[in-house]
């Protein structure tokens, strides 16, 4: 099959007016879009990159979201309470309420509104921190980020909802303390305002900046990043320039299983631990709960594996993660056609491993993993050859902090009250995760938060 490639509006097609700007191509943006448009809005989006899609693309491992019939075709009976609970003590109890009660009742939701666009998430698996599956995703198992980017694009293009890259907003413009437009900078040079009823910064995080990450968390400095180049963190600039508030700005989530031995760095989704991949040190240990919180995997590698760590999996493993033919495809994977050869290519001890892979096999088997008093995603065993090896250590991932919203994602400023006309969602906020996201969260967050951001612009315009 083809590779769908959509083709961004020419600049001179670019209008005066539009209902409503949105700042940003990834899932937020999209959605917000595609959601302001069928309510009879017209939108416009607006990427300062070449490539839509933003970090969305390099997500991957699925969305989560409770009480769907996803899961009750699965034989999982799961709760809105459960999902809140998991969330919330896996963010260190710092959510913002609020906000989390908004997105755990309104992920099954958007995962049905996926379905009536005809993208659907059959298949589940479980990251870390959460007690049940309900990470849902493509039945191919394909990374969840790159299948929704196509598939909004699709619908993008479907409803010609214009869409320019190469075009960064430098400004947001205001009338009587209310934003109506924005200032842009054309590829050229250029400079133009734009105006519109409202506008939806929808522009990520800042991940991939080290300046505001030393600004805030200066021990994270020598971190590498999974961010793509364009996460910078504008939209907090924009937002902080007419007043907007910020939040948990300190709070900074570094991934523990990234792939470094490349001029890129290369996430190693969450999916591969769900689905049975253990973690072991330089000696063939294990020494981590590999589906713990990533804030507590992240501290076990670097104060019990020396900073890094391997992913060891099975035939078994592979067959469920199709992702991981991408990373046996940059050279990331180490083969072994036996347990004792895969520890002689990684140069530890193969009694070791081996003691290691069959006490982990007997844990599978009891559905219990005494070691760590782990029962979850403990479905499948390391007994088929070639077994398979991927060293990894962290590296900054998400900013969980950022502009402070509502659950109306509405913009707030210093006295917590609503800019009117502005609107932000997905990695640009801050606020709903806590101190540490749960995997799965990212990608239900765009949706959850683009579609409200669409509903309430068209109400707020109404």
């Amino acid at each position: 099959m083809a590779k769908y490639i959509f083709t961004p509006n020419s600049i001179e097609k670019l209008q005066d007016k539009y209902d409503v700007i949105i700042v940003g191509s990834g899932a937020t943006g999209l959605v917000s879009a595609i959601q302001a448009y069928e309510l009879g809005l017209h939108p416009v989006i607006l990427e300062k990159m070449d490539k839509l899609g933003g970090n969305t693309n390099r997500a991957s491992s699925g969305m989560n979201a409770a009480e769907t019939d996803v899961q009750l075709k699965n034989h999982i009976v799961d709760s809105y309470d459960e999902f809140y609970n998991d969330t919330f003590i896996g963010g260190g109890k710092t959510n913002n309420p609020e906000l989390l009660k908004y997105f755990t009742t309104h992920a099954a939701l958007s995962v049905n509104w996926l379905t009536e666009h005809g993208i659907n998430l059959d298949s589940l698996t479980i990251t870390g921190g959460m007690h049940t599956r309900r990470t849902h995703r493509p039945d191919s198992m394909a990374p969840i980020g790159n299948f929704l980017v196509t598939s909004f694009l699709k619908i993008i293009e479907k409803y010609q909802i214009p869409v320019f890259n190469n075009v960064k907003v430098n400004r947001l413009l205001m009338d009587n303390n209310t934003v109506n437009g924005v200032s842009l900078e054309l590829s050229n040079g250029n400079i133009k305002s734009l105006a519109s009823k409202a506008v939806i910064l929808a522009t990520g995080g800042f991940g991939a900046n080290k300046e505001i990450i030393c600004k805030y968390r200066s021990d994270l400095s020598d971190y590498r990043t999974t961010n793509q180049e364009g996460a910078t963190g504008d939209g907090l600039d924009l937002a902080q320039q007419i007043g907007a508030s910020l939040v948990d700005m300190q709070e900074i989530q570094v991934h523990p299983t990234v792939y470094q031995e490349t001029a890129h760095t290369y996430l190693i989704g969450e999916a591969v631990r769900g689905e049975g991949a253990i973690l072991v040190d330089s000696l063939g240990n294990r020494f981590v709960n590999e589906l713990d919180t990533r804030q507590a995997v992240t501290d076990a590698i670097n104060k019990d594996a020396d900073g890094s760590a391997y992913l060891i999996f099975d035939t078994n493993v592979r067959k469920k993660v199709p992702a991981i033919e991408f990373y046996d495809m940059i050279g990331a994977v180490t083969h072994g056609s036996s347990i004792n050869d895969l520890a002689y290519k990684l140069k530890m001890g193969s009694e070791k491993l081996s003691k290691t892979v069959g006490a982990w096999n007997q844990a599978v088997s009891s559905k219990f993993d005494s070691l760590y008093q782990r029962s979850t995603g403990m479905n499948t065993l390391l007994n088929k050859a070639p077994y398979y090896a991927i060293h990894i250590a962290p590296a900054i991932h998400y900013t969980i902090g950022g502009i402070k919203i509502n659950h109306k994602a509405e913009v707030l400023n210093k006295h917590n009250l609503p800019i009117k006309g502005l609107f932000a969602g997905g990695e640009v906020t801050g606020g709903l995760h806590g101190n540490n996201r749960i995997g799965g969260n990212s990608i239900a967050e765009t949706i959850v938060f683009g579609r409200q951001a669409g509903q309430q612009v068209f109400k707020y315009l109404s």
